[in-house]
């Protein structure tokens, strides 16, 4: 019984060790000009790809919606909106998706990865078609 126990014990730390090694969770987004968390978004996987979903809202009211956003997303509420979409991994990387900025309702091209093994922050860079950049460091809630 005891080698029961022991072994789910065990197998149960692997799930959440993989886990840990994903970008799958909810992380705190910080304006990285003034430091301010502005959001939770959660990143899950569906068919081999990750996407973004905003959960929750820290500097706006629950109810806003994206004014500047075009197309489907117009006028849609935040707090649910996909706001990254369609990363692939590469090698501990993910890349070749977007993210929408929903301040500007601009899109930009998106990749995600871990700092020198910190699976607690997660880089989230924007990439402007022109090729400027802007990163950002996330923080995991769950």
């Amino acid at each position: 019984m005891r080698l029961l126990i022991c072994s789910l014990l065990l197998i149960m730390a692997g799930f959440h060790l993989q886990a840990q090694n994903t970008p799958v969770g909810t992380w705190k987004s910080v304006d990285e000009k003034n430091g301010v968390a502005k959001s939770h978004i959660e990143i899950y996987e569906n068919n081999g790809k990750y996407y973004g979903k905003i959960v929750k809202l820290l500097r706006w009211a629950p109810d806003s919606i994206c004014e500047k956003c075009s197309g489907e997303k117009k006028d849609q509420k935040l707090i649910g909106m996909v706001i990254i979409e369609d990363l692939e991994e590469d090698k501990g990387y993910w890349k070749d998706g977007t993210v929408l900025d929903p301040e500007s309702g601009k899109e930009y091209g998106c990749s995600i990865w871990f700092e020198d093994g910190q699976t607690d922050k997660l880089k989230v860079r924007g990439k402007h078609w022109t090729g400027l950049y802007r990163t950002q460091t996330w923080y995991r809630v769950d």
